[in-house]
């Protein structure tokens, strides 16, 4: 099951208690945060969640795996996701 931004709102409105437009208004808030915030190059942190981290990656080799074609793959930045060791320990708690 996806976890999705409806489905965040409205648990928003119903256990926070706030209006539909006013948990959208939350919701919408606080992933532009998320996104500027990563836009900027900075890391995310949410203590006892993770951490979201942007990293370099220089420009390297590849190939098309179709066609064995060689190719250069070009410098990039990428967001990496670090569990919190509190998340980690309720994901494999048994």
């Amino acid at each position: 099951m996806a976890l999705t931004k409806e489905k965040i709102i409205d648990t928003i409105y119903h256990q926070v208690g706030l209006s539909k437009s006013q948990s959208r208004s939350v919701t919408e808030g606080l992933l532009e945060l998320i996104k500027r915030t990563l836009e900027k190059g900075e890391n995310l942190l949410i203590s006892g969640f993770g951490k979201l981290v942007v990293k370099e990656k220089s420009a390297r080799r590849g190939r098309n795996p179709q066609t064995t074609e060689d190719l250069q793959l070009r410098a990039r930045r990428v967001v990496v996701f670090k569990t919190s060791g509190v998340l980690r320990d309720k994901i494999n708690r048994k």
